[in-house]
């Protein structure tokens, strides 16, 4: 169970601080259960209520520092996800996404990060679903770092260019 003022990240939200931990009844039962209130980080003005035991949304702490740091010493060794077929390579950056997986973020936006460089030299423009999909890997393991390490969000992407080239 996590703890009033830890953050974590839930689902396609992201990051979000545990505000509370409350009982309450869900509508329509009658017998109230443990849930969390959460807030998001990156969506002001909004609280999500979720059970404590929420088995269909992904919960899970935001990582440490040392993890943080570990991640982006690695991040040049982790695979870029080369699939030709686009509705097979959508699916897989679908799924990737979903899956709350800083490691697999990296993956999507090293490969697309490729592909616009690759596209662009070609003369073509970036396709619509690359675009979006770099953009919410982005937001998500941004989101979670710039928590992590205490650095802003918008600095994010500057900060693991000078760490790998540094």
């Amino acid at each position: 169970m996590f703890e009033v003022g830890q953050y974590i990240i839930y689902g396609n939200t992201g990051v979000c601080r545990v505000e509370e931990i409350t009982k309450m009844a869900a509508p329509g039962e009658k017998e109230k259960r443990l849930y969390y209130a959460l807030d998001p980080v990156y969506a002001n003005g909004s609280r999500l209520f979720t059970p404590v035991d929420n088995q269909k949304i992904i919960m899970r702490p935001v990582l440490t520092k040392e993890e943080a740091e570990a991640l982006i010493e690695r991040m040049e060794e982790i695979e870029v996800l080369w699939v030709s077929d686009e509705k097979k390579r959508e699916q897989i950056y679908k799924d990737a996404i979903r899956s709350c997986d800083c490691e697999e973020w990296v993956k999507i936006i090293k490969t697309l990060y490729v592909r616009k460089i690759s596209r662009l030299a070609e003369g073509k423009k970036v396709t619509s679903s690359d675009a979006k999909y770099l953009h919410l890997a982005e937001e998500n393991f941004y989101g979670e770092l710039s928590i992590a390490l205490g650095i802003p969000k918008g600095e994010m992407e500057e900060f693991i260019t000078r760490k790998i080239k540094g």
